[in-house]
């Protein structure tokens, strides 16, 4: 079985978010999948099967199956129009979050992607003690997303991963307003099994909307302050957000399996 490996949100290697890409003819167990993502240890491995003329994909972490994921849907978009349909401008993805849809303009990859609605939380002790610091603000959607003052602050931010886990929410994000950006943020996900994600797609659905909102427009340029940093190009429509970047392939391999 042929599997890829891409990084997402960047133009080189060993930066943006790595995903493992497996384009099926059919598909295989849900054990099987699990224990190839456990064996890749990456964040994401996703899954691929064609179905009349789009593909149904399905998103794995080492800690089981999510119902949304950014950066492994941009890297099998890119596997697909450079591998499978290089003449395809546009690829359809059947998901667990609905219909998604990539289109491919010049060297991008932009996703059309749900917006989660936000609700305002009160800031506890619990998320000072887990973050390390203060946000001024924090809100829910399917994850916790904390809101601070200085950007400084974000990528030297060294949190406590057994007290994130014990939060509310499926990853923390935690963001500021940037300076060379509209945004610098970072993700969380010890739940997932996935102490840091270097450039979390599913979170700008998130990080998106809210500073969109702040800042009074539409289109954000994001950074994602990982180690591996990451850049995402955002523009956010009512319900829905479009995230784009780029990505390059890291390798190529044959998984051997009966």
């Amino acid at each position: 079985m042929k599997q890829y490996v891409a990084d997402a949100f960047t133009d080189k290697v060993f930066a943006g978010n790595p995903a493992a890409i497996c384009i099926l003819d059919k598909w295989l167990s849900d054990e099987l999948m699990m224990k190839i993502t456990r064996e890749n240890n990456l964040s994401e491995t996703a899954f691929a099967v064609k179905k009349g003329e789009t593909y149904q994909l399905r998103w794995f972490t080492p800690g089981g199956e999510i119902d949304l994921c950014g950066h492994a849907t941009l890297a099998c978009a890119y596997v697909l129009m450079r591998f499978y349909e290089p003449e395809s401008e546009e690829i359809a993805f059947d998901t667990l979050s609905g219909r998604l849809t990539v289109k491919r303009t010049g060297e991008l990859y932009e996703m059309d992607f749900p917006a989660y609605e936000l609700k305002k939380v009160p800031v506890t002790e619990e998320m000072c003690a887990a973050i390390g610091h203060r946000p001024v603000e924090a809100y829910m959607g399917r994850d916790l997303l904390c809101i601070f003052e200085d950007a400084a602050i974000i990528p030297e931010m060294k949190v406590d991963q057994a007290l994130v886990e014990k939060l509310d929410g499926l990853l923390l994000h935690v963001s500021a307003k940037g300076e060379d950006a509209d945004c610098v943020s970072r993700s969380f996900a010890p739940k997932c099994n996935v102490p840091e994600d270097p450039v979390c797609g599913s979170g700008h659905c998130h990080i998106a909307p809210y500073w969109a909102e702040k800042l009074g427009k539409k289109e954000i340029v994001a950074y994602q302050a990982s180690p591996r940093g990451g850049t995402l190009y955002c523009t956010v429509e009512g319900e829905r957000v479009k995230l784009a970047g780029k990505a390059a392939l890291y390798s190529m391999a044959e998984i051997f399996i009966d």
